[in-house]
């Protein structure tokens, strides 16, 4: 893994690194269970966009280092930085947001505050069983934003947003798997071979269907005509059902963009 930021001590980071189509970001602040530094908010939107810029990556998959996924922002950075804080972190979920191929949080131990925050903005997530969720705004008395709120709602429905925001309580991965919250929970020493197999099978999978996809979900209902120029430019579902006739893997080889234009993941 390398650093996705330099010149902050060593122990609070984002750590990164490419591997068979998949890119893993790490984040890293084990002093304070993973606690998100002023300067890793900074830095993720700028790795985020080095990251979809490669052309060897096919997934994102977010996790935190140890045992541990995010225990929120660290509130001492966050007090002496320049920056205000709430406006870093959300720029850093929105460009997670935005990335424009799929992404899965792998979540262990506690993933609370802007933990969960970062969580909601990836397109899937799976989790450990004993892993924690809680959204804690109210303990601090801060104003959750409205587009991380609205983030939450159109993922868990306004009656489990306003439970977490409302008490501040962290919630089981049973309760997270119930409202939505979590798309999968592992046995204890599962979480990274199913995120593994899960990725693999993305990999696989045509990019040209995940990106239309993502877009639909998010909304950008203007776009039917631009995906169907890319669906006739692109010979992935001639491949497919070519493939599907011979019982073989197949090639899809549409990149973003491949017919002109450049879809957006917002």
């Amino acid at each position: 893994m390398d650093s996705g930021e330099r010149g902050t001590r060593p122990e609070a980071r984002l750590e990164h690194g490419v591997a068979d189509g998949v890119a893993t970001v790490v984040i890293s602040n084990p002093a304070k269970r993973n606690a998100m530094t002023a300067a890793m908010w900074r830095a993720l939107p700028d790795l985020l966009e080095r990251l979809a810029a490669d052309p060897a990556v096919r997934v994102l998959v977010l996790t935190g280092a140890g045992d541990t996924f995010c225990a929120g922002a660290d509130i001492s950075s966050l007090r002496d930085s320049s920056g205000d804080p709430q406006v870093l972190a959300v720029a850093a979920e929105e460009a997670l947001a935005a990335f424009p191929l799929p992404t899965l949080a792998a979540v262990r131990g506690f993933c609370v505050g802007g933990g969960s925050q970062l969580a909601a903005a990836c397109d899937l997530r799976f989790a450990e069983e004993g892993a924690s969720f809680g959204v804690t705004p109210a303990k601090l008395g801060i104003v959750y934003p409205s587009s991380s709120t609205r983030r939450l709602v159109s993922l868990i429905g306004p009656a489990a947003t306003k439970h977490l925001l409302f008490s501040g309580e962290l919630i089981d991965t049973r309760r997270a798997l119930g409202s939505g919250l979590v798309d999968e929970v592992l046995p204890p020493g599962g979480l990274d071979r199913r995120v593994e197999a899960y990725a693999g099978i993305l990999t696989s999978r045509s990019r040209l269907t995940q990106a239309a996809a993502k877009e639909f979900a998010a909304g950008r209902q203007d776009r039917d005509g631009y995906w169907a120029e890319q669906a006739r430019g692109s010979g992935d579902t001639a491949e497919g059902v070519a493939a599907f006739l011979e019982r073989r893997t197949p090639r899809f080889t549409w990149t973003t963009g491949a017919a002109g234009g450049a879809p957006t993941g917002r």
